[in-house]
């Protein structure tokens, strides 16, 4: 399996496109950082995002790892490519022949996705920790690393995203086609959640309930925006007579959702290749 791991890794690295935004993607998580230099300074009006506290420890953990998984759709093309390319180059079909078995072959593409899913999840780690020793107020151990639920949430959000791009390439074949599948079943999610919220339950909040079980709508759920949760906003949100109530929590349901998700995209990816004449 460590040899079939290696091809997969090696298929991605000499493909020059897919190279380029794998490194690319890395690049512009490493661009976190740079927020840290944001300032103006235009008489009394002073704005440092360093000093607003983004970057202090237990925040910037759900700061940085909500940052980080936009970047994800650089990565979401590399996997969407990686199954097309199998297609478009007869690689798949070879593979086959040569004794490679198709349950095999998906678990291959399924442990690239962990590979990268878990990469990505170090290097956030590895940045923020350098970030937070840097710049925040607060270092003491039992701090530092108590909202590390974050960064699992992370983790999960980009092992259910990648599975679903997995699963759209299998399905469509194209990567340029997979890639308009993907955004036409997003629009699909929202209208599904528009119907329900105005249809179905217009004088309660049920609609929200049952939209979390949608794919990418449970993807998303993982990780709430962070920047309302800062004292400032905070601040300016109360004296408009805006009270927070928003839930900036990881709950478990969740995480169970995506991972369900996750065990079905790649259990369909399995059966659609089983049953495809090749």
């Amino acid at each position: 399996m460590n040899r079939l791991i290696s091809i997969e890794l090696q298929k991605i690295w000499k493909n020059k496109a897919s190279k380029v935004l794998t490194l690319t993607y890395f690049i512009l998580l490493s661009f976190i950082a740079l927020i840290a230099s944001i300032k103006f300074d235009l008489g009394i009006f002073k704005f440092h995002l360093a000093e607003m506290g983004i970057f202090n420890f237990p925040y910037i953990w759900h700061f940085n790892s909500y940052i980080a998984v936009w970047f994800k759709l650089f990565l979401a093309i590399v996997i969407v490519s990686m199954m097309a390319n199998e297609y478009t180059y007869g690689t798949l079909k070879q593979n086959l022949i040569d004794g490679l078995t198709k349950k095999e072959f998906i678990l291959s593409k399924f442990l690239t996705v962990v590979i990268l899913a878990l990469f990505s999840t170090i290097f956030v780690f590895v940045m923020t920790i350098i970030l937070g020793l840097s710049f925040s107020s607060y270092t003491q151990f039992d701090i530092v690393f108590s909202d590390l639920k974050y960064l699992i949430a992370f983790f999960v959000n980009l092992l259910g995203f990648f599975s679903f791009c997995l699963f759209t390439g299998i399905l469509v074949k194209r990567s340029a086609f997979a890639l308009g599948f993907m955004l036409v079943w997003f629009f699909i999610e929202q209208l599904i959640k528009g119907f329900l919220a105005f249809m179905v339950f217009p004088n309660s909040n049920n609609d929200l309930y049952f939209s979390q079980f949608l794919p990418l709508e449970a993807i998303s759920n993982l990780l709430i925006e962070p920047f309302t949760r800062l004292s400032v906003i905070k601040t300016i949100g109360n004296q408009m007579g805006v009270e927070g109530t928003k839930d900036y929590g990881v709950h478990s349901l969740s995480v169970l959702i995506v991972l369900i998700w996750t065990f079905l995209f790649i259990y369909f990816s399995y059966k659609l290749l089983k049953k495809r004449d090749l």
